[in-house]
């Protein structure tokens, strides 16, 4: 059985397998939408290896981290706009 770790997305706490990044987690719990754009087009996870940025969310307080490059770990916090 794989270890866990939980997080909170936009305030919720989750439990989700330790190792998995970010944008895993927010698919795991049903959110696909990560931010909008500046003409409020919904944006979320296209590459998923750093390149596009459209992944882009708030961890622990720091704007613009990608979700599809940064592992989970305990006590994180993540924060979309959506």
């Amino acid at each position: 059985m794989a270890e866990s770790v939980t997080i909170r997305i936009d305030g919720r706490s989750v439990s989700v397998p330790a190792g998995i990044t970010v944008a895993v987690a927010l698919a795991a719990v049903g959110q696909s939408v990560t931010r909008h754009s500046v003409t409020g087009q919904p944006r979320g996870p296209l590459c998923g290896m750093g390149v596009c940025f459209e992944c882009r969310v708030t961890i622990d307080g720091q704007p613009h981290q990608r979700a599809c490059q940064t592992l989970c770990r305990e006590g994180m916090e993540v924060s979309t706009d959506d």
